[in-house]
């Protein structure tokens, strides 16, 4: 499918949403490239693991990860801080038809096999899911917002 010029900004946004909700998989910020004509990143590999790199801080508590570097296979170089820093015992991504999935596990500072099950959402730059509290047998909702 080729892009073209759009005429008019509704025309514009109404397009975007459009190529958006055909997509599924592709981010917002491919889409942006994609319509300025520049090439998308890669679906395979590092690069589009890339896109979790940074600060991600969970509004309802402040507990934050931090994603240093992505690997081939999935591999994420990512630490947990509440307040203080934890190692993740496991940290991998994936992805799972249109979606990049984001598994967190914790073993250290008394979480005990706590883990997160996170889903990028390109749309609100945000990383949702479910937090599984090992020590209290509970599973909560939760999200992460970029700092």
């Amino acid at each position: 499918m080729g892009y073209r010029t759009c005429k008019s900004v509704v025309g514009c946004l109404l397009g975007l949403a459009l190529a958006l909700t055909l997509a599924g998989n592709a981010t917002a910020q491919s889409m942006a490239a994609a319509t300025t004509g520049a090439a998308p990143p890669a679906v395979a590999g590092t690069a589009s693991l890339d896109i979790l790199k940074g600060t991600w801080v969970r509004p309802d508590g402040g507990y934050r990860i931090v994603v240093r570097n992505t690997a081939a296979g999935g591999q994420l170089d990512a630490m947990y801080f509440n307040p203080t820093e934890l190692p993740f015992a496991k940290a991998q991504a994936s992805r799972q038809d249109a979606q990049l999935r984001v598994f967190l596990e914790l073993r250290a500072g008394g979480y005990n096999g706590s883990t997160y099950d996170l889903v990028y959402d390109p749309a609100s730059d945000r990383l949702k899911g479910i937090y599984y509290q090992a020590v209290v047998k509970q599973k909560f909702d939760v999200y992460f917002e970029r700092k």
